[in-house]
């Protein structure tokens, strides 16, 4: 661990060029709010010697529960969406312990990524378990790899930004898995036939926030390779 702590300014700076070039300072409230909060929680974890791939694992761990939480009862969807929670914090808190502790690198990077996915297809497998049908839970997990499969491809054809901060991004998944749990659960809890549709509502929101956010890179990406 460094000794001197890492300004809100640096980390900016190196978390931009570990992502295409894209400045948080310049992000929406929201996702801005997202990778600072990160940044503070990574250094906390940073200078209590917590390495990155432990809170990965951490984050895979808790992702893992999801599904299994959620499939109980209703009661279980709330515990779901906490879950859910934890596990969004996980996910940023790993890429802010790298950076602050000056361990990031394009390996982790990867890894990183692959983690994000597994943890998504946890949270619409709990989607699918608490009632959510089966082909729409299936439409919005495509949409969204498809958006970060169109990052990824952008970018090895030479796209050297991150192209644009879409309606689709990773922190609107984990609102979206969280408040819908948590509204599927409360839902179930007054009446149990309620559950399922609550949770189709949930579904439908994050493949059309998934679906705009796929139409709004696609067009950064012409913009850019064009």
């Amino acid at each position: 661990m460094v000794g001197t702590p890492m300004s809100w300014d640096e980390y900016a700076a190196a978390w931009s060029r570990l992502h295409g070039g894209f400045d948080p300072r310049a992000a929406t409230p929201v996702v801005r709010g997202w990778i600072r909060s990160a940044y503070l929680l990574g250094y906390v974890l940073g200078r209590l010697r917590v390495s990155p791939g432990a809170v990965t694992v951490a984050g895979m761990v808790i992702c893992l529960a999801v599904p299994v939480t959620a499939a109980g009862s209703a009661a279980g969807a709330l515990v779901a969406a906490v879950l859910v929670l934890l596990a969004g914090v996980a996910d940023s808190a790993d890429g802010a312990v790298a950076v602050v502790t000056g361990r990031a690198s394009r390996l982790g990077y990867v890894y990183d990524s692959v983690a994000d996915r597994f943890g998504e297809a946890c949270w619409l497998a709990a989607f699918w378990l608490v009632g959510a049908p089966g082909p729409l839970v299936a439409l919005a997990g495509a949409l969204s790899w498809l958006h970060e499969y169109v990052r990824a491809r952008a970018v090895s054809a030479g796209m050297r930004e991150i192209g644009t901060v879409t309606v689709g991004e990773r922190p609107s998944r984990v609102a979206v898995a969280a408040v819908g749990l948590l509204a599927a659960g409360a839902a179930g809890l007054i009446e149990p036939d309620l559950a399922a549709g609550t949770m189709t509502v949930a579904t439908t929101i994050w493949a059309l926030l998934a679906g705009f956010g796929l139409s709004q890179l696609l067009a950064a990406v012409r913009r850019a390779l064009l």
